[in-house]
């Protein structure tokens, strides 16, 4: 069979991902069928205390938030693993999930919501009445306009595009499950789509919203598609 120099590479590149050796009669793995990732991002269902700028205060889920997920997940498991926020608003589930349908579930604590400083545990009317226009200026640049304490977006993308990599690479060719947030679900598909870090507050996400990317190829070869954004199995 005649290969072109990058089909090549992508075989070395399988055999050495794989651990299998790579001989001269060049026993043919399939792009399409061993690189191409699949990645569910769900963020998490209503919290008690309902709408407010938690960040990582760790309030676990309401009756509804439960009701939420669960109907968004219905009775689809096509996943090889789930990977889980450690805040309990995400883990109670994906660890009720896991129970049910016999998937794996791994912690991963760089999917955390990012850190809001002095706005933790504080509503946007709350904040407003304090500081007039101060929630519109993060919004509209939330690169200059740091809430007191917080994360930094800099900061949070290192951490959160970090634990995507390594996602990427760890569970190549699998459908995996990310249960978080939704600045981390902003994040992950702000990088897809190659979009200004300061417009992530751009994409709305809702409470048990899920999301698909495809990846194809490893590495520095990947290319992910977003398949479909907010909706449900």
């Amino acid at each position: 069979m005649l290969l072109l120099p990058g089909q090549v590479t992508a075989i070395i590149a399988l055999h050495k991902l794989f651990d299998t050796p790579c001989n001269n009669s060049l026993e043919i793995i399939s792009v399409s069928d061993v690189l191409t990732t699949t990645i569910d991002l769900m963020r998490h269902g209503e919290p008690v205390g309902g709408r407010k700028y938690r960040g990582q205060i760790d309030d676990p889920l309401s009756e509804k938030g439960w009701a939420q997920m669960r109907e968004a997940v219905g009775d689809h498991s096509p996943w090889d693993v789930i990977i889980s926020s450690p805040l309990s608003r995400c883990f109670d589930f994906a660890r009720e999930l896991g129970q049910r349908t016999g998937i794996d579930v791994k912690i991963e604590s760089r999917l955390m919501e990012i850190g809001f400083g002095e706005w933790e545990g504080r509503t946007a009317s709350e904040l407003q009445q304090e500081d007039p226009g101060q929630v519109d200026r993060f919004l509209s640049d939330p690169l200059k306009n740091t809430p007191p304490g917080a994360e930094t977006l800099a900061e949070f993308e290192t951490r959160v595009i970090g634990a995507w990599n390594d996602v990427l690479q760890q569970h190549a060719g699998q459908h995996v499950l990310l249960v978080g947030h939704a600045g981390m679900m902003r994040m992950i598909i702000r990088h897809v789509l190659d979009m200004p870090l300061e417009r992530m507050f751009h994409i709305q996400v809702a409470n048990a919203a899920i999301t698909r990317i495809r990846s194809e190829g490893v590495g520095e070869k990947v290319f992910p598609r977003l398949l479909f954004h907010d909706g449900r199995l």
